[in-house]
């Protein structure tokens, strides 16, 4: 399985299931982790540093302490955060280190459940579940 193939905690992060009718935010999905596998990966500080400002750091927290207990993360982003080397590297961790192999997304809102099957999150919907267009 190449790196694009596996669903991280950097992945869920970022997904919602808001396109689902009776789905206001649909964020964040409730992650029930079957199977996890922890990785080693290349600490990129740049890049770490580039994707803290644009993560939800409670989801992920709340996430990462609900499918691993050996989480070493603060309650709340540390002010410090760029110049915390011990704080980037558990993010990264945390975000690129972690692999959910098999497991199911659960939208908050609707309770629609999206399974993850190898690495990959599979939020494929039939066209009645969609939430309807709005005109432009």
């Amino acid at each position: 399985m190449t790196p694009f193939q596996t669903m991280r905690l950097l992945t869920h992060n970022f997904l919602s299931s808001g396109f689902l009718k009776n789905a206001p935010t649909g964020y964040p999905l409730k992650l029930n982790a079957i199977k996890i596998e922890t990785k080693e990966a290349d600490f990129d500080e740049k890049f770490i540093k580039n994707m803290i400002p644009k993560i939800n750091y409670e989801c992920l927290k709340s996430t990462a302490l609900g499918i691993d207990s050996n989480v070493h993360l603060p309650d709340a982003l540390p002010e410090d955060w760029e110049s915390n080397e011990a704080f980037l590297k558990e993010v990264h961790r945390v975000l690129m280190c972690v692999e959910i192999v098999e497991g199911e997304l659960q939208c908050p809102d609707t309770g629609r459940i999206f399974p993850i099957r190898d690495g990959i999150p599979n939020m494929l919907v039939q066209e009645e579940e969609k939430m309807d267009e709005q005109p432009e």
